[in-house]
């Protein structure tokens, strides 16, 4: 079984280029997964009371542009 552990192990032992390379291999990796998550709480409805929330001060003139 791998571990964290001895992912650090290696990811420690990386050249500069490889770990460049890993870096933006594992972003990626990382920001496809955390899209995954929110679609998933999305379909799920996980998302619903915050954007009610939103909504409703949108509604009640609570909001403002960003």
């Amino acid at each position: 079984m791998v571990t964290a552990e001895s992912v650090e192990q290696v990811v420690e032992q990386l050249s500069p280029e490889e770990l460049a390379k890993f870096r933006r291999w594992f972003a990626q990796f990382d920001a496809d997964a955390w899209d995954a998550q929110i679609e998933a709480d999305a379909v799920a409805g996980k998302l619903d009371a915050l954007a009610e929330e939103g909504l409703a001060e949108y509604r009640n003139g609570q909001a403002r542009e960003i």
